[in-house]
């Protein structure tokens, strides 16, 4: 959707507005959230600080949901969804922009019986 509204944007140097609350730590949305450059402004209210949002229905959301999962949907948090085997951070950290990328090169050998 977002490369579909880019064109449109563009016409009258429009503005675009991403509200979600955050899915893990990947996709478009954390994507753009962390590395979308100084283009973007960036808003994080969490649920704790709307005084629409009584501290009691706080207190009975979060012990219906796991911590996390309340984390992420009323503190605005990107979690760790538990999927992968290394966190994102760690993987991250490891990365060096100024490296080349290896080249693989993948030979099959049929093997005789």
């Amino acid at each position: 959707m977002y490369t579909a509204l880019r064109p449109m944007l563009a016409t009258e140097r429009g503005d675009l507005w991403l509200m979600s609350t955050p899915k893990g730590r990947s996709g478009f949305f954390y994507d753009i959230w962390e590395h979308g450059g100084a283009e973007w402004h960036r808003v994080r209210v969490a649920a704790t600080e709307c005084g629409r949002i009584a501290p009691e229905a706080l207190e009975e959301q979060r012990s219906g949901m796991d911590a996390a999962k309340f984390r992420q949907e009323f503190l605005t948090e990107f979690t760790e969804d538990g999927a992968g085997v290394f966190d994102r951070e760690v993987v991250e950290a490891a990365l060096d922009e100024g490296e080349a990328p290896l080249k693989l090169r993948l030979r099959f050998v049929k093997r005789e019986r």
